[in-house]
């Protein structure tokens, strides 16, 4: 459900540590905030399908968002999830050019929309919008030309070792924790897509974490030791 609200008063504060609004100052972030719609989705239910016409991007303010892609046998296999500050579908804002996955929420979820229109208006008004957008994307690619060569060049531990971690930066962006518990409701094979590897694989590999101390697992939850696991996705061995 979508609905257009006075937004909670701390929508500036989540905007600030959105990965594409971080950046901006003050005025700016209120601008943005001026312009976003609430909305709210319930367990299970589709926020949006591959191949729909898009043109709003979601914030993340409460829940996880499970964005997935349907196999040729017609198995839904995940690659990515999503909680608070995460932004998702912001390529309808760009290109306006329709939903290239699946988004589903895990449980209760609450997103903020941007509409290309409003975005728009913000590059007309704010100029340092634009020039936030271009470091987003920049950064997406970075992020993307990393997750080409970990799976080229790094052994699956060293993959999985930095998957944790960019969990961890999302959830502890100062990184002031040592330890970090990560809820992680996905199962082996969907992580094996996640890191390109097979899952009898993964299952090697989260064994091996384990033993050496970077994770302990706990069900759906993973405990993170950030050093260690630091130190093992630095390994640039090939797999």
């Amino acid at each position: 459900m979508i609905a257009t609200m006075a937004l909670k008063p701390d929508t500036a504060g989540l905007l600030a540590r959105t990965p594409l609004f971080a950046g901006l100052d003050e005025a700016s972030r209120k601008a943005v905030a001026g312009e976003l719609r609430e909305a709210s989705y319930e367990p299970g239910q589709v926020i949006f399908s591959r191949g729909d016409a898009g043109s709003d991007l979601h914030i993340v303010s409460k829940g996880r968002i499970r964005l997935s892609v349907l196999t040729s046998d017609g198995r839904e296999l995940s690659f990515a999830h999503v909680e608070t500050p995460s932004i998702f579908g912001e390529l309808a804002i760009f290109d306006g050019r329709s939903r290239s996955a699946d988004a589903t929420a895990v449980n209760k979820v609450e997103t903020l929309l941007l509409s290309k229109s409003a975005f728009l208006r913000l590059l007309e008004s704010h100029p340092s919008v634009g020039e936030a957008a271009v470091r987003f994307l920049a950064g997406r690619l970075r992020d993307a030309d990393e997750q080409l060569e970990a799976i080229a060049l790094h052994p699956i531990e060293a993959r999985l070792a930095r998957f944790f971690l960019a969990s961890v930066r999302q959830k502890d962006p100062a990184g002031k924790s040592e330890k970090v518990t990560l809820a992680l409701p996905i199962s082996q094979s969907e992580l094996a897509l996640l890191v390109g590897a097979s899952r009898p694989k993964v299952n090697a590999a989260l064994q091996l974490l384990e033993s050496e101390g970077a994770i302990e697992r706990r069900g759906q939850q993973v405990i993170c030791d950030i050093a260690a696991l630091s130190g093992i996705g630095r390994l640039d061995d090939k797999d």
